[in-house]
Protein backbone atom coordinates (compact mmCIF):
# COMPACT_ATOMS: atom_id res chain seq x y z
CA UNK A 1 0.00 0.00 0.00
CA UNK A 2 1.32 3.75 -0.89
CA UNK A 3 2.33 5.61 2.52
CA UNK A 4 0.32 7.90 3.69
CA UNK A 5 2.52 10.81 5.03
CA UNK A 6 1.41 13.04 8.24
CA UNK A 7 0.67 16.65 7.66
CA UNK A 8 3.56 18.15 9.80
CA UNK A 9 5.64 15.86 6.93
CA UNK A 10 3.78 17.34 4.13
CA UNK A 11 4.62 21.11 5.19
CA UNK A 12 8.11 20.15 5.85
CA UNK A 13 8.19 18.94 2.01
CA UNK A 14 6.53 21.75 0.90
CA UNK A 15 8.99 23.93 2.24
CA UNK A 16 11.98 22.15 1.40
CA UNK A 17 11.33 21.36 -2.21
CA UNK A 18 14.20 23.43 -3.58
CA UNK A 19 16.24 21.56 -1.79
CA UNK A 20 14.81 18.28 -3.36
CA UNK A 21 16.00 19.32 -6.51
CA UNK A 22 18.04 17.69 -8.77
CA UNK A 23 22.11 19.26 -9.30
CA UNK A 24 22.44 18.58 -12.37
CA UNK A 25 20.50 19.32 -15.90
CA UNK A 26 18.76 15.69 -16.04
CA UNK A 27 16.66 15.87 -19.39
CA UNK A 28 19.99 16.91 -20.98
CA UNK A 29 21.19 13.51 -19.76
CA UNK A 30 18.20 12.58 -22.97
CA UNK A 31 19.25 15.20 -25.90
CA UNK A 32 22.81 16.12 -25.23
CA UNK A 33 26.12 14.70 -27.36
CA UNK A 34 28.21 15.12 -24.23
CA UNK A 35 28.51 16.70 -20.97
CA UNK A 36 31.93 17.49 -19.49
CA UNK A 37 33.27 16.18 -22.54
CA UNK A 38 31.64 12.54 -22.06
CA UNK A 39 30.48 11.21 -25.43
CA UNK A 40 26.68 10.63 -24.85
CA UNK A 41 24.38 8.01 -26.06
CA UNK A 42 20.84 6.98 -25.77
CA UNK A 43 19.51 3.02 -25.31
CA UNK A 44 16.23 1.96 -25.44
CA UNK A 45 15.19 -1.01 -22.52
CA UNK A 46 11.66 -1.48 -23.85
CA UNK A 47 8.08 -0.23 -22.23
CA UNK A 48 7.79 -0.55 -18.70
CA UNK A 49 4.19 -1.09 -17.42
CA UNK A 50 2.46 0.58 -13.94
CA UNK A 51 -1.37 -1.53 -13.39
CA UNK A 52 -1.55 0.94 -10.13
CA UNK A 53 0.74 3.44 -10.49
CA UNK A 54 2.08 2.92 -6.74
CA UNK A 55 6.08 2.25 -7.67
CA UNK A 56 9.29 1.48 -5.81
CA UNK A 57 12.78 1.86 -6.80
CA UNK A 58 15.41 -0.75 -5.56
CA UNK A 59 18.17 -2.94 -6.04
CA UNK A 60 15.99 -5.73 -7.61
CA UNK A 61 18.78 -9.08 -6.16
CA UNK A 62 18.65 -7.97 -2.66
CA UNK A 63 16.11 -5.04 -1.70
CA UNK A 64 12.81 -6.49 -3.68
CA UNK A 65 10.69 -7.68 -1.62
CA UNK A 66 6.81 -7.50 -0.63
CA UNK A 67 7.48 -5.40 2.02
CA UNK A 68 9.68 -2.81 -0.38
CA UNK A 69 8.85 1.09 0.55
CA UNK A 70 6.73 2.43 -2.43
CA UNK A 71 6.74 6.05 -3.27
CA UNK A 72 4.41 8.50 -1.79
CA UNK A 73 3.30 10.14 -5.20
CA UNK A 74 2.15 7.74 -7.77
CA UNK A 75 2.70 8.03 -11.47
CA UNK A 76 0.38 7.58 -14.30
CA UNK A 77 -1.17 4.12 -15.11
CA UNK A 78 0.03 2.48 -18.59
CA UNK A 79 2.94 1.28 -20.86
CA UNK A 80 5.74 3.78 -21.23
CA UNK A 81 9.17 3.78 -23.00
CA UNK A 82 12.35 3.02 -20.72
CA UNK A 83 15.17 4.37 -21.77
CA UNK A 84 18.99 4.55 -20.62
CA UNK A 85 21.23 7.80 -21.31
CA UNK A 86 24.78 5.94 -21.87
CA UNK A 87 27.98 7.20 -21.61
CA UNK A 88 31.17 6.44 -23.10
CA UNK A 89 33.87 6.43 -20.90
CA UNK A 90 36.48 4.85 -22.90
CA UNK A 91 37.00 2.43 -26.07
CA UNK A 92 34.52 -0.12 -25.11
CA UNK A 93 33.75 1.44 -21.57
CA UNK A 94 29.95 2.03 -21.24
CA UNK A 95 28.00 3.16 -18.02
CA UNK A 96 24.20 3.64 -17.75
CA UNK A 97 24.38 7.30 -16.36
CA UNK A 98 20.49 7.67 -15.96
CA UNK A 99 17.35 6.01 -16.81
CA UNK A 100 14.47 7.39 -17.71
CA UNK A 101 10.34 6.67 -17.84
CA UNK A 102 8.51 8.95 -20.18
CA UNK A 103 4.84 9.37 -19.57
CA UNK A 104 4.11 12.55 -21.63
CA UNK A 105 5.87 14.81 -24.17
CA UNK A 106 5.34 17.42 -21.81
CA UNK A 107 8.36 19.44 -20.85
CA UNK A 108 8.98 19.28 -17.16
CA UNK A 109 9.19 22.34 -15.49
CA UNK A 110 10.72 20.97 -11.97
CA UNK A 111 11.77 17.76 -10.71
CA UNK A 112 11.55 16.66 -6.93
CA UNK A 113 12.88 14.18 -5.50
CA UNK A 114 10.84 10.95 -5.33
CA UNK A 115 10.26 10.12 -1.73
CA UNK A 116 8.50 7.27 0.90
CA UNK A 117 7.29 10.09 3.15
CA UNK A 118 8.84 9.39 6.16
CA UNK A 119 12.35 10.67 5.75
CA UNK A 120 13.84 12.98 8.02
CA UNK A 121 13.57 16.39 6.42
CA UNK A 122 14.37 18.59 9.01
CA UNK A 123 17.79 18.07 8.87
CA UNK A 124 17.97 17.98 5.06
CA UNK A 125 20.86 20.47 4.17
CA UNK A 126 21.57 21.48 0.56
CA UNK A 127 23.48 19.13 -1.50
CA UNK A 128 22.13 16.00 0.36
CA UNK A 129 20.03 13.60 -1.35
CA UNK A 130 17.90 10.46 -0.43
CA UNK A 131 17.91 7.65 -2.30
CA UNK A 132 17.84 3.84 -2.95
CA UNK A 133 20.93 1.37 -1.70
CA UNK A 134 22.40 -0.58 -4.32
CA UNK A 135 24.49 -3.73 -2.96
CA UNK A 136 24.05 -5.98 -6.39
CA UNK A 137 25.47 -3.56 -9.17
CA UNK A 138 21.42 -3.07 -10.37
CA UNK A 139 18.63 -1.16 -10.14
CA UNK A 140 15.08 -2.07 -11.08
CA UNK A 141 11.78 -0.11 -11.28
CA UNK A 142 8.60 -1.69 -10.20
CA UNK A 143 4.86 -1.19 -10.03
CA UNK A 144 3.78 -2.73 -6.59
CA UNK A 145 1.51 -4.88 -8.75
CA UNK A 146 4.68 -6.03 -10.61
CA UNK A 147 6.28 -6.61 -7.36
CA UNK A 148 3.58 -8.72 -5.74
CA UNK A 149 3.81 -10.74 -8.94
CA UNK A 150 7.63 -11.06 -8.63
CA UNK A 151 8.14 -12.39 -5.11
CA UNK A 152 5.13 -15.26 -6.06
CA UNK A 153 7.57 -16.20 -8.55
CA UNK A 154 10.60 -15.72 -6.52
CA UNK A 155 8.66 -17.99 -4.03
CA UNK A 156 7.44 -20.72 -6.27
CA UNK A 157 11.37 -20.67 -7.57
CA UNK A 158 13.38 -20.84 -4.42
CA UNK A 159 10.80 -23.51 -3.10
CA UNK A 160 11.69 -25.56 -6.68
CA UNK A 161 15.04 -24.46 -6.07
CA UNK A 162 16.62 -25.27 -2.94
CA UNK A 163 20.04 -24.41 -2.42
CA UNK A 164 20.05 -22.14 -5.30
CA UNK A 165 20.65 -18.66 -6.26
CA UNK A 166 18.48 -16.93 -8.11
CA UNK A 167 20.97 -14.58 -9.73
CA UNK A 168 23.45 -17.34 -10.68
CA UNK A 169 21.36 -20.38 -11.47
CA UNK A 170 18.47 -18.72 -13.04
CA UNK A 171 19.09 -14.37 -14.23
CA UNK A 172 22.75 -14.80 -15.04
CA UNK A 173 21.62 -16.72 -18.11
CA UNK A 174 18.83 -14.33 -18.97
CA UNK A 175 21.78 -10.94 -19.19
CA UNK A 176 24.19 -13.30 -21.52
CA UNK A 177 21.82 -14.01 -23.72
CA UNK A 178 20.43 -10.32 -23.75
CA UNK A 179 24.39 -9.32 -24.76
CA UNK A 180 24.02 -11.88 -27.31
CA UNK A 181 21.17 -10.34 -28.59
CA UNK A 182 22.20 -6.88 -28.45
CA UNK A 183 25.53 -6.54 -27.51
CA UNK A 184 26.00 -2.82 -27.92
CA UNK A 185 26.63 -1.15 -24.95
CA UNK A 186 26.77 -4.09 -22.93
CA UNK A 187 29.55 -6.22 -21.23
CA UNK A 188 29.66 -9.83 -22.36
CA UNK A 189 28.00 -10.92 -18.68
CA UNK A 190 24.82 -8.37 -19.56
CA UNK A 191 24.24 -5.15 -18.67
CA UNK A 192 20.22 -4.94 -18.65
CA UNK A 193 17.53 -7.14 -19.19
CA UNK A 194 13.59 -6.63 -19.31
CA UNK A 195 12.14 -9.49 -18.25
CA UNK A 196 8.73 -11.14 -18.53
CA UNK A 197 7.68 -12.88 -15.26
CA UNK A 198 6.46 -16.04 -16.37
CA UNK A 199 2.78 -16.80 -16.33
CA UNK A 200 2.36 -12.51 -16.58
CA UNK A 201 1.94 -10.07 -18.92
CA UNK A 202 4.42 -8.02 -16.29
CA UNK A 203 7.96 -6.91 -17.07
CA UNK A 204 10.55 -6.45 -14.53
CA UNK A 205 13.43 -4.63 -15.93
CA UNK A 206 17.12 -4.55 -14.30
CA UNK A 207 19.96 -2.30 -15.27
CA UNK A 208 23.50 -1.65 -14.47
CA UNK A 209 23.95 1.09 -12.11
CA UNK A 210 26.55 3.20 -13.21
CA UNK A 211 29.49 2.61 -11.20
CA UNK A 212 28.38 -0.24 -9.45
CA UNK A 213 27.02 -0.72 -5.47
CA UNK A 214 26.00 3.09 -4.18
CA UNK A 215 23.08 5.42 -3.25
CA UNK A 216 21.52 6.78 -5.91
CA UNK A 217 18.79 9.52 -6.46
CA UNK A 218 15.03 9.31 -7.99
CA UNK A 219 13.41 12.39 -9.60
CA UNK A 220 10.32 12.90 -10.60
CA UNK A 221 9.77 15.48 -13.50
CA UNK A 222 6.38 17.55 -13.27
CA UNK A 223 4.87 19.49 -16.15
CA UNK A 224 3.48 23.18 -16.23
CA UNK A 225 0.01 21.44 -15.39
CA UNK A 226 1.63 19.97 -12.40
CA UNK A 227 1.29 16.17 -13.48
CA UNK A 228 4.39 13.14 -13.78
CA UNK A 229 5.75 13.38 -17.12
CA UNK A 230 9.17 11.60 -16.46
CA UNK A 231 11.08 9.87 -13.59
CA UNK A 232 14.73 9.57 -14.14
CA UNK A 233 16.97 7.40 -11.87
CA UNK A 234 20.45 9.45 -11.45
CA UNK A 235 23.83 7.18 -11.31
CA UNK A 236 26.34 9.69 -12.29
CA UNK A 237 26.77 13.41 -12.09
CA UNK A 238 28.80 13.71 -14.95
CA UNK A 239 29.69 17.51 -14.63
CA UNK A 240 30.45 16.21 -10.31
CA UNK A 241 32.68 12.93 -11.66
CA UNK A 242 34.14 14.34 -15.16
CA UNK A 243 33.84 18.52 -14.95
CA UNK A 244 37.02 18.95 -13.63
CA UNK A 245 38.91 16.51 -15.95
CA UNK A 246 37.00 18.20 -18.80
CA UNK A 247 38.06 21.69 -17.95
CA UNK A 248 41.76 20.38 -17.78
CA UNK A 249 41.84 19.24 -21.72
CA UNK A 250 40.17 22.00 -23.18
Amino acid sequence: MRPVPTAGWLALYESKKDLLAPPADLPAYFTAANIAGIQLDRLSLGNIHFPTGDFLVCDPLVYLGRSSSLYFQPVPVGSFPLTACVAKIEEDHYRFVAVQVLFSDEAPVRFTEALIGSEDLENLSPGEYYGFNVDAGLGTIADAATRDAYMDFYERWTQDNPGKNIYDDYFAAIFAQSYKDQPLYQRKDGDYINWTIPGTELSLPMFQSGFGDGAYPVYMGWDAQGAVCQLIIQFIDLELAFGEQSENDA
